[in-house]
């Protein structure tokens, strides 16, 4: 069977008081929740401190969400640029909070590619580290994990959210995406990083058709052997797609959320936590 080991109980400044393992054998839904003000979904933005916050996520983890995914920089393309002191400053206070009233309910990701932030959210009470960038963008990044021994979601990216656009050009798209990864689990298994989860990265160096391309063939990531992290919700290459907005893009998000289920996808990172469980509900029930 399939699991990640997560730190459990952790609070602010505290001891860590044990572990809870998450059973990855069965899909699991990651609820997006970004203290920014730029990031591409409205519907997800959020101002630290907010009396909202631990009101949305209550309402995720009620939802059935054994994620809950922090961001405090906007990794859309062409992106505005953030400090590290900036996005410190914006995460943590959430991360406490959550921790104080959540620890034990559910698995806290900071969403960042600077080891400097991955290391004060742990501190503060995150327990995984989601890197958009693959460590590309921080060299200390896989050494802090390392050091950090907190399950790492590694993603496949090229670049930086203002130029990843350009860096689109594969040989074999998939082929040459599993590789890159690949070549990343090796240097995280040298470092003795245990817990990986894989995120193919719709979106980031990749358009819209290529995008789709990759959907058809995520079904060729199982050859890693390690959970899959599909995160669609919401995106372009829905919204383009069928000449919409974001805001109207739930059901496409539902509709490929449940083919990337079919082909094997253990996380679905969402905005929208309930249509999303009710998603694995029904594919469960598929008998798959």
């Amino acid at each position: 069977m399939t699991f990640i080991s997560i730190n459990q109980k952790r609070h602010p400044n505290g001891p860590v008081m044990g572990q809870k393992l998450i059973d990855l054998t069965k899909p699991t839904v990651m609820g997006i929740l970004n203290i920014t003000p730029d990031s591409f979904f409205s519907g997800s933005r959020y101002t630290p401190n907010s009396n909202q916050i631990i009101d949305q996520v209550g309402k995720m983890i009620a939802d059935g969400a054994s994620f809950i995914d922090i961001g405090g920089y906007s990794t859309r393309p062409d992106a505005d640029d953030v400090s590290v002191a900036e996005e410190i400053d914006r995460v943590t206070p959430v991360i406490e909070e959550i921790a104080q009233h959540f620890g034990d309910k559910v698995a806290i990701s900071i969403d960042t590619f600077r080891s400097k932030v991955a290391r004060e959210a742990v501190k503060a009470g995150a327990t995984i580290i989601n890197d958009i960038a693959g460590g590309n963008l921080d060299e200390e990044m896989f050494q802090t994990v390392a050091e950090l021994q907190v399950p790492y979601i590694l993603m496949h990216s090229r670049g930086n959210p203002q130029t990843m656009s350009k860096l689109n050009d594969y040989q074999n798209l998939t082929l040459d995406v599993i590789t890159e990864l690949q070549e990343k689990v090796a240097q995280l298994r040298a470092l003795a990083v245990k817990d990986i989860i894989i995120d193919p990265g719709f979106g980031f160096a990749k358009n819209a058709k290529q995008g789709f391309e990759m959907m058809r063939n995520l079904e060729a990531f199982k050859v890693m052997d390690l959970p899959l992290l599909v995160g669609i919700s919401r995106k372009s290459m829905i919204w383009r797609t069928l000449n919409i907005t974001a805001d109207e893009a739930l059901n496409g998000t539902t509709v490929l959320n449940m083919y990337a289920l079919m082909q094997g996808a253990k996380i679905l990172r969402v905005h929208d936590v309930k249509e999303a469980m009710q998603t694995v509900r029904l594919f469960e029930e598929l008998g798959y």
